[in-house]
């Protein structure tokens, strides 16, 4: 072999091996999402709009939000327009069958819809919206299954409808629905709760005549886990969606946690797992299952994230999380993650005939790679990425200003709503993945409608001014006084936090912020440097120097149309080119004032799917907030 033969094959051997360290060091969501778009590169499987589907774009949704990589959001994007036409139609859904597994897809047409605002999603989760008006129901008003299981209430339909009513209901302001939507886990929790277990079981027969369904109670036979995994992965999302001053909010999270205790009360101390058949973890023919132990692993992760559940539940998620990486996840010789383990599909009646006894529950073959499987373990592996920092701020607050920066316009509904820079904005112009971000770190992101004051300033560790109006964005527009200076100012001396996010010369309010800022030593230049022509995203390109302080991660950003900064005593530059000043610091008193002359972490320049991925956008944002978090007030113990 001739020496040029062998440096082509040293360098091969030194790029291959690099290419299968950084994937060896992605986090488990990113490596399982990998897997999902290889194996079923073209479309997910089957060749019909299922629920099968839509569980792995739940999946592939949570981890695009989590790392901001393009790739999974286009697949998502790709897989609905296979169905969806122009028109909002739906290729090969039928309204009639008015089965709810056609709802759980809806939620990925609620996310495209938020994200990019393209009417046919609306219209087409408007389909499936109208299909649960008209959703034939017990009598007491709990959705049938299917059509054709009369008055037969599953489990796993709380998964498949709930929480995309839920959404749709918060999002389009149809708040009445929410009564609902609650009385469906209700009305399931008093018909399938075993007293003693806690656990429900997976089928109830309102009528009783049903071959599976016990004569005396109409329930079927068996504690199944996946029945019990969907539900309990509805009610934490439901939650995420329901009003907090909702009268039967409390009943659900009461639900959740008496489900919890169950569920915890039944994991196999061993492996951390959960058996196919819950309450028989010992009998012959059961085994230990993949996707309802990624779903508890979810439920009991997100249930504590989101404050629904006490702490004392992370080391059972985290062992159960552990034992689904040990005994179901392995990697093929081509570096391909593959998850083993996961029962096939499972129903009760129908044709053939499906029993719901423990032998036909422990009878269903696994599957490696299976879809219920795949998603739920990604959707698993995101909430336990985002345990990792939830203690640096927990129990915190950041508010972002909606008073100085008050923008209205109509939405789909004709509804008029707060836009542009807002923390439920899911659009190019929202903060939503900022305030995830805030999130992964315990804080909650709430909003100042009114002026801040002495008050309600108090409340906040954190407190986030983005692009004050000027009259040619709101003829209302509110200006920042002295009494909000005087306010603001003091805040900050007490250890508040201000973040100052501004705006270039001619969008955004500069006077009146100016004598905010002089406080600290800043002031926004009246200019607009980094102009860049259409796509010529160099001329937005900044460099980080790989010592930066409060960007650790972050080496290129991209950055236009923004204000610069001059300093004076005691702020300090943090971040230039060349001679100019981007973004600066300031202590004042005990506090810590960040400012910058763009908003810069909205989410079109965040989220991955415009920027080049040479672009760290989405890394400074979160070196932003790490930074931010270690400058927060602490609390006395």
């Amino acid at each position: 072999m001739n020496c040029g033969m062998k440096r082509i094959l040293l360098v091969c051997t030194f790029l291959f091996a690099g290419l299968a360290l950084r994937a060896q060091t992605q986090p488990w969501s990113q490596r399982m999402a990998n897997t999902a778009i290889q194996i079923w590169k073209d479309s997910l499987p089957g060749t019909n709009w299922s629920y099968d589907q839509g569980i792995v774009l739940q999946g592939l949704q949570s981890v695009w939000q989590q790392s901001a990589r393009s790739e999974y959001f286009t697949y998502i994007q790709k897989s609905m327009d296979r169905y969806v036409g122009a028109d909002g139609s739906i290729r090969t859904y039928k309204a009639k069958d008015y089965t709810l597994d056609n709802i759980l897809s809806g939620r990925s047409l609620l996310f495209l819809h938020q994200v990019l605002g393209t009417e046919k999603y609306y219209k087409a989760a408007s389909l499936l919206r109208k299909q649960l008006d008209e959703q034939p129901k017990t009598p007491e008003g709990g959705f049938w299954h299917k059509k054709r299981y009369t008055n037969q209430m599953w489990l796993d339909g709380l998964y498949m409808a709930e929480p995309f009513y839920a959404e749709y209901a918060s999002v389009y302001h149809e708040d009445a629905d929410f009564d609902q939507i609650a009385d469906q886990f209700i009305w399931m929790e008093q018909h399938a709760r075993d007293a003693k277990k806690g656990l429900l079981y997976h089928a109830w027969d309102q009528s009783k005549k049903e071959r599976w369904a016990n004569p005396q109670t109409g329930l079927s036979a068996s504690l199944w886990a996946r029945a019990d995994g969907w539900y309990a992965m509805a009610l934490v999302d439901v939650l995420s969606y329901f009003p907090a001053n909702h009268p039967k909010r409390a009943a659900l999270v009461a639900i959740l946690k008496r489900l919890a205790v169950a569920i915890q009360a039944c994991q196999d101390q061993g492996t951390g797992l959960w058996y196919q058949v819950l309450d028989k973890g010992n009998k012959k023919g059961n085994y230990l299952e993949a996707s309802a132990s990624c779903m508890f692993v979810y439920t009991l992760a997100k249930g504590v994230r989101e404050g629904y559940l006490p702490q004392h539940y992370l080391p059972a998620a985290r062992k159960a999380y552990d034992g689904v990486i040990k005994s179901f996840i392995e990697t093929d010789a081509d570096g391909q993650v593959n998850l083993k383990g996961t029962a096939g599909a499972v129903g009760v009646g129908g044709e053939p005939y499906r029993d719901g006894s423990y032998e036909y529950y422990t009878g269903v073959k696994t599957v490696t790679n299976e879809t219920k499987g795949v998603g739920s373990f990604m959707l698993a592996s995101v909430e336990m990425e985002r345990l990792a920092n939830l203690n640096a701020g927990k129990g915190k607050t950041v508010l972002l200003d909606s008073y100085f920066n008050n923008e209205y316009h109509k939405d789909v509904t004709g509804k008029n709503i707060s836009f542009h820079y807002k923390w439920e904005e899911q659009d190019n112009n929202g903060f939503s993945l900022f305030g995830r971000i805030f999130n992964n770190y315990g804080l909650h992101t709430k909003t100042l409608n009114e002026a801040p004051d002495d008050v309600n300033l108090k409340k906040a560790a954190a407190y986030i001014i983005v692009d004050p109006d000027i009259p040619k964005e709101n003829p209302d527009a509110k200006y920042i006084e002295e009494p909000h200076i005087k306010a603001i100012s003091n805040w900050v001396k007490n250890g508040g936090v201000l973040v100052v996010l501004n705006n270039d010369t001619g969008n955004a309010e500069f006077t009146h912020l100016n004598k905010l800022m002089a406080k600290f030593g800043i002031s926004f230049n009246l200019n607009s440097v980094n102009r860049v022509v259409g796509r010529n995203f160099e001329q937005g390109a900044i460099n980080i120097p790989s010592d930066n302080s409060i960007f650790k991660t972050a080496r290129k950003i991209y950055i236009k149309e923004l204000s610069t900064l001059q300093l004076t005593k005691p702020a300090v530059p943090r971040l230039t080119n060349g001679k100019d000043i981007i973004v600066a610091t300031a202590k004042y008193g005990k506090g810590t004032v960040f400012a910058v002359g763009d908003p810069w972490f909205y989410n079109e320049y965040t989220d991955g799917r415009k920027l080049p991925p040479d672009y760290d956008n989405f890394k400074a944002a979160n070196d932003l907030v790490g930074w931010l978090v270690k400058q927060l007030p602490q609390t006395k113990k």
